[in-house]
C-alpha cells in the first residue's frame, strides 16, 4: 500500500514525465528581436519620410509612403508587446548584447547625413542605395526572430515571417527603380 502511495504521489507532483508545464508566452529571443527592430523601423522611417520633400518618381514616393504607414504600425504594435509582457522597449547598450541576432542592422548614421543633405540630381540614386541597406538589414534581423533559437511568441513570429516577405518585395521594387 505505501509503494502506490508513494508513486500516486510522484505522479501528482510532476516527478517523472506525466505533467507538463505551459509553454512562455514569449522568450529573450523575442524580447530581443523587439527591442531591435522597433530603432530599426525608426530608422527606416526616418529615411523614408526625406523622400517626402525631394523630386523623386512620384512611385517611389508611394512606396516610402506605404514603409512609412506600415513600419509606424509596426513599431506601435511591438511597443505594446513589450509594455504588455512588462519589458523594456529599448535594448541593452552593450552592442555584444545583441551578437547572437548578428548585431544591429542599422544604417549608419553618416549615411543617414548624407543622404539628407544630398542635391536634388543625386538624391533618388543615394536615397535607393541606403533604403535598401536598411530594408535588407530588417530582413536579416527578422530571420533570427523565426531561426532555430528564435523567439516562440506566435504573433512576434508572425512580424518576422511578415517583415521578412514584405521587405524583401520591397528590396526588389527599390531595385527596379535603379534599372
Amino acid at each position: 500500500m505505501r509503494l502506490v502511495l508513494a508513486v500516486v504521489a510522484l505522479l501528482l507532483t510532476g516527478c517523472g514525465s506525466g505533467a507538463t508545464s505551459a509553454a512562455p508566452s514569449h522568450n529573450a529571443a523575442d524580447v530581443m528581436f523587439l527591442q531591435m527592430l522597433i530603432p530599426q523601423n525608426e530608422q527606416g522611417i526616418e529615411i523614408v519620410r526625406l523622400a517626402a520633400g525631394r523630386s523623386v518618381p512620384p512611385p517611389l514616393k508611394e512606396l516610402a509612403a506605404a514603409i512609412e504607414v506600415t513600419q509606424r504600425t509596426e513599431v506601435d504594435q511591438m511597443k505594446g508587446w513589450l509594455r504588455a509582457w512588462n519589458e523594456p522597449e529599448t535594448m541593452d547598450a552593450n552592442p555584444q548584447a545583441h551578437a547572437g541576432h548578428g548585431g544591429m542592422k542599422m544604417t549608419a548614421p553618416d549615411l543617414v547625413g548624407a543622404l539628407k543633405s544630398a542635391p536634388d540630381p543625386e538624391f533618388t540614386r543615394k536615397f535607393l542605395d541606403v533604403l535598401t541597406g536598411q530594408q535588407q538589414g530588417a530582413v536579416e534581423l527578422a530571420q533570427t526572430e523565426n531561426g532555430t533559437t528564435g523567439g516562440v511568441h506566435p504573433e512576434a513570429r508572425d512580424l518576422a515571417r511578415r517583415v521578412i516577405e514584405s521587405r524583401t518585395a520591397e528590396v526588389k521594387q527599390l531595385l527596379n527603380f535603379k534599372t
